[in-house]
């Protein structure tokens, strides 16, 4: 597993948790930034997978 890949878990955690918050409690400013910040992970993490990919290629 990619170091991206467990950063982008991370990131999107942390947003989902965010944007849940956001708006539960009516922040529309905190749901767009927990929004914003699962996309960044969900992006981090597919970077993440094709840099194993890449590696796993290579070593075949």
């Amino acid at each position: 597993m990619h170091k991206d890949q467990v950063e982008g878990a991370a990131k999107d955690i942390s947003g989902s948790v965010k944007e849940g918050i956001g708006k539960a409690t009516g922040n529309d400013r905190l749901a767009a930034e927990g929004a914003g910040e699962r996309v960044a992970g969900k992006v981090q993490k597919a970077v993440g997978s094709v840099k194993d990919a890449a590696r796993e290629a290579l070593k075949k």
